[in-house]
């Protein structure tokens, strides 16, 4: 007897430190090869038994909730506590499943909040839409599903006595969004070798941008991966789709915006990148050199005088099929520091001659007369947006 209590505690004492240390996946599995050391002589497994969650609280039967693309979107789920028989933690998980489903193949299960030992859980909007499309339920078509809880101490777990509806309506975009996006084909700078597809800028989870030049009447495809099998996507009308591929009608330098969240995207053409000096106005064109950048080497500024010369202020203008846009420092309003994150820049839409704190100054103490510049202006999408100004 004393054996059998010494094996049962020692089996409580690991199944709590599990707990709080490996997923809830893994508790299921170690729990289980555990449970076989806490049986008496004759086989008979002790104090694992829990009772069944009797109540469901939240969110209520038949609820209504229109999903939101917002990372901190969530639905809250909550129930009565189950008991254990012998009073130690109890496991829980939400399970959904179809409407018409009885829970014996559901579509997603996921543990509740604390490793399982919680008895409630915080589920986020993009998760449902996932969930949602589990079940059959179409992109921003509105459904149900059903939920309900499993209580366990980590072995045979045990169906709630309560059953809830959910009615959901589903985000625009796609249930699984890729964590990185690429563009490839025989239109793209980098041609169809996957292996060297372009990476796009990840602004948010599901959102993607880049700026890139493209060949017209080839074709062109985003890919989640520059490896093995991706999933594909292309355009269609003002949508995003799996599949396909697509072409410009012009050859020229593009920016494209993707969003997965609600399954479209923007685009523009860029038709010039100046350099522009506050004071003068004057503009001066970067050609585009590839991959992002805009470079123009060894060109002298001449014919300056006055404050036209002396006003170190500049920024950048981007001239595009959606008209005008700026280029500007973050938050600056000094000469250069030597720190790289000085060059940072973001694209706004004001244009404007006077932008306080957000431009730049040439690093000369004599105005920009007769002298001799490197001006790089890069939006590749693997580092900062950023740009260079050097007096040779």
């Amino acid at each position: 007897m004393g054996i059998n209590y010494y094996v049962v505690s020692t089996y409580q004492f690991i199944n709590c430190i599990i707990m709080k240390t490996i997923g809830p996946k893994i508790i299921l599995l170690i729990s289980l090869i555990l449970a076989f050391f806490a049986c008496s002589d004759d086989g008979e497994v002790r104090d694992i038994g829990v009772t069944p969650v009797k109540k469901l609280y939240e969110p209520d039967n038949g609820k209504a909730v229109v999903l939101q693309s917002s990372a901190s979107a969530i639905l809250y789920f909550e129930w009565e506590p189950a008991r254990a028989e012998n009073s130690g933690t109890v496991l829980y998980e939400v399970v959904f499943d179809k409407a018409d489903g009885n829970f014996s193949n559901p579509i997603y299960t996921t543990a509740s909040g604390n490793n399982g030992g919680a008895n409630h859980a915080m589920i986020s909007h993009k998760v449902m839409n996932r969930i949602a499309a589990l079940a059959g339920i179409e992109s921003s078509a509105k459904g149900t599903i059903k939920w309900t809880v499993y209580s366990s101490k980590g072995i045979d777990p045990v169906k709630a006595e309560e059953e809830r509806m959910l009615t959901v309506t589903r985000l625009a975009g796609f249930a699984d969004i890729p964590n990185q996006l690429y563009i490839t084909g025989a239109g793209t700078e980098a041609g169809g070798e996957l292996s060297n597809a372009l990476i796009m800028k990840k602004i948010t989870d599901g959102e993607f941008e880049i700026y890139t030049k493209l060949t017209a009447g080839q074709p062109f495809k985003f890919v989640s991966s520059n490896t093995g099998s991706p999933v594909e996507y292309s355009l269609s009308g003002e949508k995003v789709v799996e599949k396909g591929t697509s072409t410009v009608t012009k050859t020229g330098i593009y920016k494209y915006y993707i969003d997965f969240n609600i399954g479209a995207f923007t685009t523009k053409e860029v038709t010039k990148v100046n350099l522009f000096l506050n004071w003068s106005q004057r503009k001066i064109e970067l050609p585009y050199k590839g991959f992002g950048i805009w470079e123009l080497t060894n060109h002298t500024i001449t014919g300056l005088s006055g404050n036209d010369n002396n006003d170190d202020r500049y920024k950048f203008r981007m001239e595009s099929s959606k008209g005008e846009t700026e280029w500007r420092a973050i938050n600056n309003d000094s000469k250069p520091t030597g720190n790289d994150a000085y060059y940072y820049m973001v694209e706004k839409t004001n244009v404007e001659q006077w932008t306080n704190n957000q431009i730049w100054k040439n690093p000369s103490t004599t105005g920009w007369n007769d002298k001799t510049y490197d001006i790089m202006f890069s939006l590749n999408p693997k580092n900062e947006y950023t740009h260079n100004l050097v007096i040779k």
